[in-house]
């Protein structure tokens, strides 16, 4: 299983931060999901914005989320 995300803080053009329980630090690009169903919602900046950690990955308001496989095995390590 990976590590899940503890911290999680909105970038530029439509990345995250990403803070993970095993002191990892990535960056997580959101834009090749931003035109797939409930994703394309989160063109909303603020929307985008309200990004959280939702106890094992992340969420945002409208409910959208990523499971915790995704945003570690698709970010990049910084």
């Amino acid at each position: 299983m990976n590590p899940t995300v503890k911290d999680v803080k909105p970038q530029e053009n439509y990345t995250l931060l990403l803070t993970f329980a095993n002191g990892e630090v990535k960056l997580f690009d959101v834009k090749p999901y931003l035109d797939k169903g409930i994703f394309s919602e989160l063109k909303d900046l603020s929307l985008f914005n309200s990004v959280h950690p939702d106890g094992l990955s992340i969420e945002w308001d409208n409910e959208a989320a990523f499971c915790p496989d995704t945003v570690y095995l698709e970010s990049v390590k910084i």
